[in-house]
């Protein structure tokens, strides 16, 4: 069975509400076991005596199932066998979630807490899982979205008129698109200006943790 099998398998048993699941893999080829802890590189495998140690995780920083599932398909296209074993299973503790909705509507609550002379907006999108954000990324790619650092989320500037940033509206149709494709959100505006005067320029600079956005 390919690699990608018996972590599919594996997953397939894993207990509901499951938060961590750390995984052994063993590669008889010591060649080949090199080879294969620098394809798992993003995962930071570690290595104890003829296995690597990789994890998958569930609602917080760390490797999701699909960043998993994609490591080890780049194992099978070289087509390294060996063989996946589950170590331990933690399940995540139980908190009390943000609440979240239809993405649309969460912009739309968000541009209602901005006063009504606003220009421009720095805004985050959070979701449920890291699994939602490329695909949401992709879907919003017209606002230019950046990932956020824990990567659960991405930021965006908007502008209500002019300069640099979506447009409102652009937001909204964006916002929309992964309504159609059932990914919810929570959207937060971070920081917002009013009545900025552009002269010669696309508008306020600002600087979030050294950078410029």
């Amino acid at each position: 069975m390919s690699l990608v099998g018996q972590w599919r398998a594996i997953e397939d048993d894993l207990p509901a509400g499951w938060g961590e699941a750390r995984l052994s893999l063993a590669v008889a080829d010591e060649a080949r076991r090199s080879r294969a802890a620098g394809l798992l590189g993003p995962l930071t495998p570690g290595r104890s005596g003829g296995t690597l140690r990789i994890s998958a995780v569930r609602h917080r920083a760390g490797a999701s199932p699909a960043a998993v599932t994609r490591a080890l398909s780049r194992l099978d296209d070289e087509r390294i066998g060996g063989e996946l074993s589950l170590v331990s299973t933690e399940i995540a503790p139980t908190v009390e979630a943000a609440p979240r909705t239809a993405a649309a509507a969460a912009w739309r609550a968000a541009l209602e807490t901005l006063p009504s002379d606003w220009s421009d907006a720095w805004v985050e999108a959070r979701f449920v899982s890291t699994d939602h954000v490329e695909h949401a990324a992709l879907l919003c790619a017209p606002l230019n979205p950046a990932r956020t650092a824990d990567g659960f989320g991405f930021r965006f500037r908007t502008a209500r008129r002019t300069g640099y940033g979506a447009s409102g509206e652009m937001a909204t149709r964006c916002f929309e698109r992964l309504d159609e494709q059932g990914i919810q959100a929570t959207v937060e505006i971070l920081r917002a200006l009013s009545e900025t005067q552009h002269v010669h320029t696309q508008g306020p600079v600002w600087y979030v943790d050294g950078k410029v956005v």
